[in-house]
């Protein structure tokens, strides 16, 4: 597990003995994680168990009835510590893909010499180069979820948050940008948090793998991983005995934290 002072630095993020309520409801808690900078940490349960809570503690967007979240160190603040995408893109349809990405360098503050060369960086990291002038009707869902990812790494923030982001995609396109998410994840070294209810997804995503139970989530399992993260096949990776292994250990977690 990582120290204190591996939290401490830039990426490092705290979870300490953390819960959440929502008036009489207790929704979460105690949750207590170390997580290194640069990890990919999956969570993963039954729908209601509290990890979207989580997630959203994390960015910011609340804080906890009780313990503490601390990112590099502080408290989190959104836009400022992560990048987040979520389930469905929330992209503005008047505006085009570029536009889009645009809004967020000038809200990450890039300055506006540097906007057209990081916007194109972007959009070839995603693999969106040549579509930044089309229109967001005009393209594919997966497009428009790679348009947030995107969006949400225009700011160097040390976390990158997903929440369930490919939940309403076809099967094919959710395993690109599962794909994708992987690779970017190693490229930027980004502590990343994804939230998903899938144990395939989190097999295949995580270095890290955070089960919680029923509400009031709480952690059921909290397993490293040890597959490879680059340079290996994502399909043979799929087809390999341990990442079975690993995804069938994870989905009795997953049943058995729902019971």
């Amino acid at each position: 597990m990582p120290s204190s002072s591996d939290v401490a630095v830039r990426g490092g993020l705290r979870i300490a003995n953390v819960a959440h309520r929502y008036g009489d409801v207790t929704a979460l808690g105690p949750v207590d994680l170390d997580v290194e900078p640069g990890a990919f940490l999956v969570l993963v349960g039954a729908s209601g168990c509290g990890k979207s809570t989580l997630l959203r503690l994390i960015a910011g967007f609340e804080e906890p009835t009780a313990g503490e979240v601390r990112v590099s160190g502080a408290s989190p603040t959104p836009g400022v510590t992560s990048g987040v995408v979520f389930q469905q893109p929330r992209l503005f349809p008047w505006r085009t893909v570029a536009g889009n990405v645009d809004l967020a360098l000038k809200y990450a503050r890039v300055p506006r010499d540097r906007r057209d060369e990081r916007r194109e960086e972007l959009l070839q990291r995603v693999g969106l180069d040549g579509v930044g002038q089309r229109k967001i009707w005009e393209i594919s869902g997966g497009q428009q979820q790679r348009v947030a990812i995107a969006r949400a790494l225009a700011a160097e923030t040390p976390l990158f948050l997903l929440d369930e982001p490919f939940a309403a995609l076809d099967a094919l396109t959710r395993e690109r940008l599962q794909e994708d998410v992987r690779q970017v994840s190693a490229e930027t070294g980004r502590t990343t948090v994804f939230v998903t209810h899938s144990a395939d997804e989190a097999a295949f995503l995580g270095s890290r793998i955070v089960v919680l139970t029923r509400r009031p989530g709480q952690v059921a399992l909290d397993l490293p991983v040890d597959l490879p993260r680059t340079g290996v096949d994502p399909d043979e990776l799929r087809r390999s005995p341990e990442y079975t292994r690993l995804r069938a250990e994870v989905g009795r977690a997953v049943k058995a934290a729902a019971a």
